[in-house]
């Protein structure tokens, strides 16, 4: 809200209209033990009679639940393959993009779709600047685990959107005695994982198999992490203690 001139929604009033939605739909809420979730998402967009480049002259606040399972095909069980995007970007250096703004989401649509169409789930964003930084993946905050090592390491930049869920498993890697850290993570550092996820409130920790990169279409450069269609020990231990 601050980032965007927006007014801040009273921490009360924003507990009170979780507490209320999720009473409203309590049908809805998965079974304990199914693998489903009720997935709540508040909103908060400006309208009003203005056109010009300011703060609006009013807003709405709303929260949106929908239960739902498995954010990718297959969940912990099918690792997914992510795709290196290198034409396009999804945030600029102190732009918006460590801020939960719907056009963070809306530049990721066209490279999103390209990717599925060349058979990748999900892409993985470098830093604007220089190219040579991994940022996150298109839905979530990316994590690359060394077992050899027993890290933990996680990207810091100003244009990755903070995630509860990966703050709470570096808070749990920790506990179980990982050395984490938050860093910048070249490109090139890729090839010393074992195990790589995309973690945050929908995908919750989703075992990546593999990063492509396409420089050309003779240049591919892949990386893989831990045997096909396995999930790695730490991985498994961590979603199991997250969930």
């Amino acid at each position: 809200c601050e980032r965007t001139m927006m007014p801040q929604v009273p921490t009360e009033l924003f507990v009170n209209a979780v507490q209320a939605v999720v009473r409203d739909n309590i049908e809805y809420v998965p079974p304990y033990g199914s693998g489903g979730a009720l997935y709540i998402r508040p909103l908060l967009f400006g309208s009003g009679p203005r056109i010009g480049v300011q703060p609006a002259d009013e807003y709405t606040f709303l929260i949106l639940v929908i239960p739902v399972g498995d954010y990718y095909k297959g969940g912990l069980a099918s690792p997914v393959n992510a795709l290196l995007i290198e034409d396009f970007d999804r945030a600029a250096p102190r732009g918006v993009g460590a801020v939960k703004v719907a056009g963070n989401y809306a530049a990721d649509l066209l490279p999103n779709m390209l990717s599925k169409k060349k058979g990748f789930p999900i892409g993985l964003y470098l830093d604007a600047e220089t190219q040579t930084v991994v940022e996150e993946f298109s839905t979530s905050n990316f994590v690359g685990i060394n077992s050899k090592a027993n890290k933990y390491v996680t990207p810091k930049s100003s244009s990755v959107v903070p995630s509860i869920t990966n703050k709470s498993l570096m808070q749990i890697a920790k506990d179980e005695g990982m050395t984490v850290e938050e860093r910048p993570i070249k490109v090139d550092e890729l090839e010393l994982f074992d195990e790589v996820l995309a973690v945050g409130t929908a995908v919750v920790v989703t075992p990546v198999g593999s990063i492509t990169r396409l420089t050309t279409d003779s240049d591919v450069t892949k990386y893989t992490f831990g045997a096909k269609d396995e999930i790695g020990a730490t991985t498994r231990r961590l979603y199991d203690r997250v969930r």
